[in-house]
């Protein structure tokens, strides 16, 4: 179990996210046509998963649009954004913001991923929703770079995620 604050209040995720040299647990999410999207799928390229817990949020918004600003820039980079939120206001924010570079994933469905990368807040305000994390997967399916940003309110060191992109 990790913890993370809100507003500087304790909250406990599920478990720890994975490590780094560990092959990336594998997961069935939902996109925006309510197709389930496996890591599989993404197989040959490297997956930069930016977790959030709510895109309806201002800094899950602003995560989005940095890293679709990247996206754009890279053929061999997929820039997945998973959340809780329907696949229907995902789609709604990307077309909204014109972030179309990014691919959003939801947890609609299912709570497994959540737990097998052990960010599923079990307590606090935002229980059941995810922490905010995020983690590089090389085309390999390795894990190659975490982060468990220790304020749900605060951005991801983008910097340290990209570069540990190439």
């Amino acid at each position: 179990m990790a913890q993370v604050t809100l507003q500087g209040n304790p909250c406990n995720t599920n478990g720890e996210l994975p490590p780094v040299g560990a092959d990336a647990p594998g997961f069935t999410l939902t996109n925006g046509d309510l197709q389930d999207v496996t890591l599989a799928e993404f197989a040959g390229k490297k997956k930069l998963l930016n977790i959030v817990p709510s895109l309806d949020t201002p800094v899950c918004a602003t995560s989005t649009k940095k890293f679709n600003q990247h996206a754009n820039a890279r053929d061999d980079l997929v820039v997945l954004i998973i959340s809780a939120d329907l696949p229907f206001a995902m789609t709604r924010f990307c077309s909204a913001e014109n972030t179309n570079a990014v691919k959003t994933l939801s947890m609609m469905r299912d709570k497994k991923f959540a737990r097998d990368y052990g960010v599923l807040l079990e307590d606090g305000p935002l229980a059941g929703l995810t922490a905010r994390a995020v983690v590089l997967i090389d085309e390999n399916g390795k894990v190659v770079y975490t982060q468990l940003v220790p304020e749900i309110t605060e951005e991801p060191d983008y910097d340290s995620a990209l570069a540990s992109a190439g």
